[in-house]
């Protein structure tokens, strides 16, 4: 290790004396001693003035409330991180102190970093469901309705794994005809979210060449339960965008119930496990059997309840017709007419008879004071003829004046020959 200056001003000797450093050796020595006793150390910061690179290089200060130390994150480490860096995040670092000689700055030259107090899985989660959240993909509007009965259905997973043998099994107890259309997939490691999501964008492709009978009506997504690294390839935003994107509907089945993921809450239903993501998509045959017969049963009550009201309905409307039709009508006017006829003929017998006892009540008394029935008793009548003027007395009289005398049997005609 190279010996530094520490004489004091009084002390220092010639310059022939001492040995006298170059700038670059001066730096190299601070390389070497920071190297060999800074290689492979844990550091605590808070990141601040973050920037990246175009090359994809991260670049930032480390600050705690007394120093400020650079870090840098080359691009072959920075793949391998899972959650955004920001400001302000809080994070433990591991790496090696280099200088370099050209600024004469020494860095923090990181290969690992996680954030403080959760794990970077973790926060790379709860940072990008704020994304999506905000931007819509979790939103109840855009989830679509799974099909009652489907004929056909997709199946985006593993082969090898316990899921597919889970689906199969209920699918086959619940629903024998159905048919499956599994397209297989790598559910971990690299390059699972990528398959993933190209398997849900196929099954879409293959729906858009097909007419509608032979469609895929409905696609389960997933796989069984593991750790969080297990389902991380549910947690990509590649698989969410194409979840998002698919016009089949989408039934999330990842892991055990405790497990949820950026999967489930994209797709249009969440089931907690692949098996039963099978039967909330297929219901029992023996179900539907039961529930077709008691449909059936209801449909004939409600027929039955139909037809009595209809028949009721088609009575009262042949009463009605029958009370309006006009041969009845015309009856029923005959009958009233012969009915007043009666009646006028009764109170007319009856007006008549009514008239008759009156009008002889009347002759009676005219009788009574009629000068014919005075004649009866000897008297008689004298006219003047041919005016038939009844003679009162003499003065409307004259000689050879004609007279007519009405006597109670009988007329005698006679002329005047002298009036006294």
């Amino acid at each position: 290790m190279p010996k530094f200056l520490t004489e004091t001003p009084e002390q220092i000797p010639p310059t022939k004396d001492k040995h006298i450093y170059t700038v670059s050796q001066i730096t190299q020595d601070i390389k070497l001693i920071l190297e060999e006793n800074f290689g492979g150390v844990w550091v605590e910061g808070e990141i601040s003035n973050l920037r990246t690179s175009p090359s994809g290089h991260y670049y930032f200060s480390l600050k705690d409330g007394q120093a400020i130390l650079q870090g840098v994150i080359f691009i072959r480490a920075a793949k391998d991180v899972k959650f955004k860096l920001e400001d302000g995040l809080k994070v433990i670092c591991f790496g090696n102190i280099e200088v370099y000689p050209p600024h004469g700055k020494y860095q923090l030259i990181i290969e690992k970093i996680e954030p403080k107090g959760i794990g970077s899985l973790q926060l790379a989660l709860e940072q990008l469901k704020k994304k999506l959240e905000k931007e819509g993909l979790f939103s109840p509007a855009h989830k679509k309705a799974l099909p009652h009965l489907p004929s056909r259905i997709g199946v985006v997973t593993s082969v090898h794994g316990a899921a597919i043998k889970d689906i199969l099994k209920v699918l086959e107890r619940r629903f024998k005809d159905v048919h499956i259309i599994i397209n297989p997939v790598r559910v971990q490691g690299e390059g699972a979210a990528e398959e993933i999501a190209q398997a849900i964008k196929d099954f879409n492709l293959f729906n858009a060449e097909l007419l509608s009978p032979e469609r895929i009506e409905v696609m389960i997504v997933g796989r069984g339960g593991g750790s969080i690294e297990d389902l991380w390839a549910f947690n990509e935003e590649i698989v969410a965008k194409a979840i998002y994107n698919s016009k089949i509907p989408v039934i999330s089945a990842v892991g055990h119930e405790r497990d949820v993921t950026i999967a489930d809450l994209v797709a249009d239903l969440r089931a907690p496990t692949p098996s039963a993501a099978a039967e909330l998509v297929m219901p029992r045959k023996e179900d539907l059997r039961q529930n077709l017969g008691n449909l059936t049963a209801g449909l004939n009550l409600s027929i039955d309840h139909i037809l009595e009201w209809y028949l009721n309905q088609l009575k009262d409307t042949i009463k009605n017709l029958t009370l309006l039709n006009p041969v009845n009508r015309i009856q029923q006017y005959q009958v009233k007419a012969l009915d007043l006829a009666r009646q006028i003929f009764v109170r007319m017998e009856h007006y008549f008879k009514l008239k008759q006892s009156q009008f002889s009540g009347m002759a009676q008394k005219l009788s009574s004071l009629s000068p014919l029935n005075i004649l009866s008793r000897g008297y008689s009548i004298t006219f003047k003829m041919p005016e038939g003027i009844i003679i009162k007395d003499t003065q409307s009289l004259k000689k050879g004046d004609t007279l007519k005398t009405r006597l109670h049997k009988g007329e005698i005609v006679s002329e005047v020959k002298g009036v006294e």
